[in-house]
């Protein structure tokens, strides 16, 4: 039974949606229609002993014992959050760096979430924590109620191991928070009307002075209703402390404001489409448009009071070419460690700057082809230290550690996960409808033996997201040790090739993104990797926008798909949670110049009744609060309603990320698997429902 749409549902775009009732997030008709839908997916895929056995084993992976505990440091005191069998909703712990070299160090154990949840009676998830510096004896740690993006935020005394009574505490919301000093901070966060953007978050930003009510904290800065968000930023550096605000007018782009010490705002007066931040002497500027005869893509670096004072002289620390972007950075001491990639694989270098002389560059590693190096962690304010992570697709984690211009000694080495006996890893590339070369990965068994083989192609395509080499542990035991070969495919929208990479499929471009993944599928069949009827692919959030896409637009290169917490309606994104964020990301559905092309774009207007999609399977979760499930749960009605395959698996908890926890993800992992090869492998080809 259909229920009466809901009239506080408006839909300001479309008018005749029928399942518009399905956005009731929490409704008594919509969970019922859910759990309908739950139920068939379970018995079509969570059924028989193959599927236990499956989830055991990658639920082993995820509980494993031995894997890296990888930590930051604040102070003499490295932290790590761990979640494993017997601490399903983890433990924040710290330890010494003596102790982390042993095999078996001795943690301290500062929070257990699971004790937590168990004595109020909530389902607490961990949601991070900001540690004051530079004395580091309390922070503000954030805990989501059952993974969503909101947060409740409470004052933490780190010697005692408690929470603060009638210290720092903000109720559920999507605030924005750090410290300035022992008894002040920055918030912004939800005060009733007029305080949250659009995109429901923060407006404004507040000092807040410890034993005042939340609500009478001084007004610092306020952005405009259509912002993205405003926040504020203590920089704690010792003899370089400075505070600042921002607001990013949308996704991509914002406004840097120094306070001066009359409290009056200073524009930091760089490109707003820029990444800027102050370090120490230094002013950094990642640029993402040209400007001052520097290419996007360049990383500048000014002295700070000097650009303050109208000097425009950059100094550049990297310059980016047609295959080379900028990939990472992080600081020590006296160095900036550079992560660059070159066709997606990654390479690292330490910058050291000698007032007058300028920057001297020398590398810091060396990294394995088809590889990627991650600066884990440094220590800025106190050493040259840092923790560097190299793993790669058949090649466990190793983390370093080191001080630059020392030895670099390895303190951690992940197992191997899976069996990788006979499989090989290659980049290839394939043409693009407008002659484009897009970079793929190729992970699986040699095709020069086997012949064609199920593969399971993975994409992203937007936000300036890079997709680089990564040891995959759940992949690698529940599809390449089956003989399944996994592609990752680096389409325009991502961040692979810098700026234009991202820019080349933002808006009315988006279709380049589809029709890069669309040419990397042809590719592999063209190559003879796989068959139509052996392909399948898999996406999340704006990736599960590029499934939608695949089954509407592309459904004759896959034999199924799979779309995780997908972005489905593109006519109804920026009414639903935080989707005004993405509009400078898609377009505005408001705007008759992005209406046509975001139609175009929209997997849930697309479908149609006599057109043979391949099997969909939809996973998405209750408590996601920045995708709506309402995108998901309108794409299966609306297939089922015109009679095509699809199933439906929605957790009520874990938020974004789909899984609260280890268990709910081997779930997700297991069922998402059990479909793929159920329908692409060829010796068991079922009907689906």
């Amino acid at each position: 039974m259909v229920p009466q749409r809901l009239a506080s549902l408006h839909n300001s775009v479309v008018t005749d949606d029928p399942y518009l009732w399905l956005e009731d997030v929490e409704g008594e008709a919509a969970l019922a229609w859910v759990a309908e839908r739950n139920a068939e997916t379970e018995a079509a895929l969570a059924v028989g002993g193959g599927f236990a056995a499956l989830k055991e084993r990658l639920l082993e992976v995820l509980d494993a014992p031995d894997r890296i505990p990888y930590a930051s440091r604040h102070g003499e005191f490295l932290y790590n959050f761990w979640r494993d069998a017997g601490h399903a909703r983890g433990v924040w712990r710290r330890t010494t760096l003596e102790e982390y070299r042993t095999d078996a160090p001795r943690w301290e154990v500062l929070l257990d979430v699971d004790a937590l949840a168990a004595t109020e009676g909530t389902k607490w998830m961990w949601a991070g924590a900001r540690v004051r510096r530079p004395d580091c004896g309390r922070a503000l740690v954030c805990l989501s109620r059952d993974g969503g993006d909101a947060v409740e935020v409470r004052e933490f005394d780190l010697g005692t191991r408690t929470f603060v009574e009638d210290g720092f505490h903000v109720p559920e919301a999507k605030t924005q928070i750090g410290w300035i000093d022992a008894d002040t901070v920055f918030i912004g966060t939800d005060l009733g009307p007029g305080s949250l953007t659009e995109s429901g978050y923060p407006r404004t930003v507040r000092r807040w002075r410890r034993g005042t009510p939340l609500e009478a904290a001084d007004l610092v800065f306020e952005g405009e209703m259509r912002d993205v968000a405003a926040g504020g930023r203590h920089d704690s550096t010792p003899g370089f402390e400075r505070d600042f605000v921002f607001r990013s007018t949308d996704f991509h782009r914002s406004e840097i404001y120094l306070i001066a010490p009359d409290s009056s705002l200073v524009r930091i007066d760089v490109p707003d489409d820029a990444s800027a931040y102050a370090h120490r002497e230094h002013l950094i500027v990642i640029l993402k448009s040209d400007w001052l005869g520097q290419r996007a893509g360049s990383m500048l670096a000014f002295d700070f009071d000097s650009f303050l004072a109208g000097d425009r002289t950059p100094e550049v620390l990297f310059t980016p070419d047609a295959r080379t972007a900028l990939a990472g950075h992080a600081w020590t001491r006296h160095h900036l460690i550079l992560e660059t990639m070159r066709d997606v694989s990654t390479r690292i270098e330490v910058l050291t700057h000698t007032p007058g002389a300028g920057w001297a560059r020398e590398p810091l590693a060396d990294v394995p082809a088809l590889s990627a190096v991650t600066v884990v962690d440094t220590d800025p304010d106190v050493s040259d230290e840092f923790f560097l992570d190299v793993s790669g697709f058949l090649q466990p984690s190793t983390l370093y550690h080191g001080r630059i211009g020392s030895r670099t000694e390895v303190l951690k080495q992940a197992p191997a996960r899976f069996d990788a006996a006979g499989l090989t890893v290659e980049q290839l590339f394939a043409t693009s409808e407008d002659g484009t070369q897009v970079p793929y990965f190729v992970i699986g068994p040699d095709r020069t033996r086997q012949g064609p083989a199920p593969t399971l192609l993975y994409g992203y395509g937007g936000f300036e997201v890079s997709l680089t080499p990564y040891y995959g542990a759940v992949t690698g035991r529940a599809w390449l040790e089956r003989g399944g070969t996994y592609v990752i495919a680096n389409i325009r929208g991502g961040g692979e090739y810098g700026p234009a990479w991202h820019r080349a499929a933002l808006g009315a471009g988006r279709a380049r993104a589809f029709e890069d993944f669309a040419a990397v599928a042809a590719d592999l069949v063209t190559r003879g990797i796989t068959t139509p009827a052996m392909l399948g692919a898999t996406g999340g959030s704006n990736g599960g926008l590029l499934m939608g896409a695949m089954v509407t637009g592309y459904p004759e290169l896959f034999g199924a798909i799979v779309a995780q917490v997908p972005l489905l309606d593109m006519l109804r994104f920026h009414e639903l949670l935080a989707g005004a964020s993405w509009i400078a990301e898609y377009g505005d559905p408001d705007n008759e110049d992005d209406r046509e092309h975001l139609r175009g774009l929209s997997p849930y207007h697309q479908l149609a009744a006599g057109r043979a999609y391949p099997p969909l399977l939809l996973t998405t979760s209750t408590r996601d609060d920045r995708v709506h499930p309402g995108h998901a749960r309108k794409l299966a009605a609306r297939m089922r309603e015109l009679g095509h395959r699809v199933l439906l698996h929605e957790n009520t908890g874990g938020g974004h990320a789909g899984a609260g926890d280890n268990e709910q993800a081997a779930h997700n992992n297991a069922l998402t698997h059990t479909f793929l090869w159920e329908h692409l492998s060829p010796k068991a080809p079922p009907a689906l429902g």
